[in-house]
């Protein structure tokens, strides 16, 4: 194995095809992250990489093409595609299940942490009594198989104990929490912050040291009640973030405030923050 560029030899000996091989190979390669800072290798790259000829590299990126796995124009070297990128508007009540879903890309979610605890910040948060138990729900989201987001959810436990039964993995919270709850959000506020994900953070989100995130802190509330509070870390080379504004009603940017350290609090570069309201159910 080349351990300059991961390329594992064809046998000539097997009975599957070389250009089989190799298409299977450049898949490995693709899904260990190898060519996410330099460019997919061409066709003359490839037969000198591989001793191949230029029919098995031909065949081998067709079929690659024919998958989805790389685009290719006539006399353009091949490409991997953009991930496929979901577009929230500025002032709505949205869920990311359902953001990714009508993006066209499959949600899954890994259920990290589902309890029950105690955490002050949150509960002053919430307006809740410091020592009141909160139901804590982290999940990984997962777009079309590739991380998206890392979620932190906290809710009063006295009104969502039943979430605690549910299976999160192919469910939008805001749906078990009707559901289940018989509570549907009705507005909130929410601030958006550019941040540089931690070393963990970017293991987890599969991301290298320089693609930037969102960090999107949310308060949602129940009529006058406020009844989340929500931490989500999302990729920010897959999110984006539009408005639309009216000469006359504009919308509101402010920069935001430094941030104090606090054991729940997120310290870091903060460059934005875009105040949200919703009338939205």
């Amino acid at each position: 194995m080349n351990s300059s560029t991961g390329v594992r030899p064809l046998d000539r000996q097997a009975r599957t095809p070389l250009w089989q091989q190799l298409r299977d190979d450049l898949c490995r390669r693709l899904e260990t992250g190898e060519f996410a800072d330099s460019p997919f290798p061409g066709e003359l790259s490839l037969r000198e990489q591989y001793g191949v000829s230029r029919h098995t590299v031909r065949e081998a990126l067709r079929q690659l093409r024919d998958d989805g796995v790389v685009t290719a124009a006539r006399g353009r070297a091949p490409q991997i595609p953009p991930a496929a990128q979901i577009e929230q508007p500025l002032g709505a009540l949205y869920s990311l299940f359902a953001a990714a879903e009508d993006a066209g890309m499959e949600q899954i979610s890994q259920v990290r942490v589902l309890d029950l605890r105690v955490d002050e910040v949150v509960a002053g948060r919430l307006g809740l009594p410091n020592d009141v138990p909160l139901l804590y729900l982290e999940r990984l989201r997962l777009a079309d198989g590739e991380p998206l987001a890392v979620d932190r959810v906290w809710l009063p436990a006295q009104l969502t104990a039943p979430l605690l039964d549910s299976d999160f993995t192919r469910t939008a919270l805001y749906d078990e929490l009707d559901r289940r709850c018989a509570i549907r959000l009705t507005g909130g506020e929410e601030h958006l912050r550019a941040v540089v994900p931690t070393a963990p953070e970017r293991v987890l989100l599969k991301i290298n040291d320089r693609t930037a995130a969102f960090a999107i802190e949310r308060t949602g509330t129940w009529g006058d009640r406020r009844i989340e509070w929500r931490h989500t870390l999302i990729r920010g080379d897959r999110f984006s973030v539009s408005a639309s504004f009216a000469a006359r009603t504009g919308y509101r940017l402010g920069v935001a405030a430094p941030l104090l350290h606090s054991d729940q609090a997120f310290v870091d570069s903060a460059l934005l923050s875009a105040a949200l309201r919703s009338t939205h159910a």
